[in-house]
């Protein structure tokens, strides 16, 4: 299905409510507005297979943009609102976008990247406009309301965060199948969470990023309504629930801490008995925190494990969770085998690399030698999001870190994501990272950067919070599995998804060591 469907069996249904202003877009006004922009689309010269690229904040028009798209065709790549000028423009030519559509919100960058775009023939800007851009409002709304001919389903190529290097393009292929055509992810969202033409989706994420862009399409597929966040904040976030009856919702472990960490009573004063369902994915959930999640709103809490390569999905609810604490699942749609370094399996509760065997493909745009090393090193054809886990005697995935992030003390493998998930359920702090830094005679050391829930004021009062922390960590932990030091921070660089760039905070420390690892 596709807006359009649903317009015609329910045309004033909301299928977009912004959470600030209380705008409501219908199913008819998202169709026609989608379908005016199709048209602009297909008039610039943009045929189906072509790129467009955009990039702005979570506006009330994001939809029509990400639908107009979608109905013309095109392969759309969304931007992230927070990349820096040099990331946007590299983004934009490494994707050959046709066109360019952005805000007035982020005219500094629109204009800088005007002269290092060169294959851009139509930009747009909305709210505004500035030289070399026309108006978003002004072209689009006078183009016909009406379906464009040979209309086939578009796909995104999403970039990856760029935590280690250039962002990458993920690359699925344009099947050219007609416009509304089932959907893997249609399936899974009806059979697995329930999403249907009565469900009320509470968005809290930036829109431009894989699951809250694919998430709220498949919403307005299967005939839902998405309600959409500017910004996420952990009471208002419960409100929303309370004044929208809100039935689905996908978040980040993060949200669920900074909830978590709310006074009771103005945590508990909200009624969250709508929710249905509450999904999360795309950050390691430490187990206490999930305890504590079910605990409050019952055993509505799913799961998932899976990369916008779409090569797998792995999959739990809260009751297959409780009987394995700590695993992100069983998968649904592939085959995962964990292997070592040589290639080969290796038993069950053994950590290697997570590689999936299943039929979909992809690649890394312009990226031959990442596509490449995403690859089962022995011809096997399965693929790899360059996870680290094992397999229980279930079946059941347990995550054990990023391969990228394992440190090595002393030839001893040391996964950081142990530590961060016992130090992140103490009462005094908000968010930490723990990674590897140099040490001359072990190779590397563990190190945690915390961001504390009150900064201390001073050296004593840090060496003191150090301390505690450390005894806390030990408590669980074994010492070579604790940092022997931590720094403190107002905040930690996370993308607004809940994504920790560890790799900003870990190549501060190494950038005067003289080596890489």
């Amino acid at each position: 299905m596709f807006p359009g469907a649903i317009a015609q069996e329910a045309p004033d249904r909301p299928a977009v409510i912004m959470a600030t202003t209380g705008q409501v877009i219908t199913f008819a006004q998202l169709d026609a507005a989608a379908n005016r922009l199709s048209h602009v689309l297909r008039e610039a010269g943009l045929v189906a297979g072509d790129h467009i690229a955009f990039c702005l904040e979570n506006h009330p028009r994001y939809f029509e943009i990400l639908w107009g798209c979608h109905y013309a065709g095109l392969i759309y790549t969304a931007c992230s609102s927070r990349l820096t000028t040099d990331e946007l423009n590299y983004i934009i030519n490494d994707c050959g976008a046709k066109a360019f559509i952005t805000s007035k919100y982020k005219t500094e960058q629109a204009q800088q990247v005007v002269a290092t775009t060169p294959n851009v023939g139509l930009r747009l800007m909305l709210d505004g406009v500035i030289d070399k851009y026309d108006s978003y409002e002004q072209v689009v709304d006078k183009a016909p309301a009406t379906p464009i001919d040979n209309r086939v389903d578009g796909v995104d190529m999403l970039y990856s965060s760029g935590t280690t290097g250039r962002p990458k393009g993920i690359k699925l292929g344009l099947s050219m199948s007609p416009l509304g055509s089932p959907t893997s992810l249609s399936a899974l969202c009806g059979m697995l969470f329930g999403i249907d033409k009565d469900a009320i989706y509470l968005s809290p994420a930036p829109l431009y990023h894989a699951a809250p862009l694919r998430f709220t399409m498949t919403t307005h597929r299967l005939g839902g309504t998405a309600i959409i966040m500017e910004h996420f904040d952990p009471e208002e976030y419960l409100r929303l629930v309370q004044k929208h009856k809100v039935t689905h919702s996908q978040l980040v472990p993060t949200m669920f801490v900074r909830m978590l960490k709310l006074d009771d009573e103005l945590r508990t004063k909200y009624d969250t008995s709508s929710l249905k369902c509450a999904i999360h994915a795309a950050a390691p959930c430490p187990i206490e925190v999930k305890k504590k999640m079910i605990g409050w709103w019952g055993p509505i809490i799913h799961e998932y494990y899976a990369g916008s390569e779409g090569n797998g999905f792995v999959y739990c609810n809260s009751e297959q969770w409780l009987a394995h604490p700590g695993t992100v699942g069983v998968a649904i749609n592939a085959t995962v085998h964990i292997c070592g370094d040589d290639g080969q399996e290796l038993p069950i509760n053994e950590s290697g690399t997570v590689y999936f065997e299943s039929k979909v493909d992809f690649e890394y745009h312009n990226d031959p030698e990442k596509t490449k090393s995403s690859r089962d090193p022995l011809g096997r054809g399965w693929t790899t999001l360059g996870d680290v886990g094992y397999l229980d005697q279930d079946n059941f995935l347990y995550l054990t870190d990023r391969k990228a992030f394992m440190i090595i003390s002393g030839g001893v493998n040391i996964y950081p994501q142990e530590s961060e998930n016992v130090l992140i359920n103490h009462p005094k702090v908000v968010d930490v990272a723990v990674f590897g830094i140099p040490n001359d005679e072990f190779g590397e050391e563990v190190k945690a950067v915390v961001q504390p829930v009150t900064m201390p004021k001073n050296q004593a009062e840090a060496d003191q919070l150090e301390a505690e922390l450390k005894n806390f960590c030990r408590e669980t932990l074994a010492a070579l599995k604790c940092p022997r030091s931590i720094d403190f921070r107002a905040e930690l660089p996370r993308h607004p998804t809940g994504k920790l760039y560890k790799r900003l905070l870990k190549d501060e420390y190494w950038k005067n060591s003289g080596r890489a690892i």
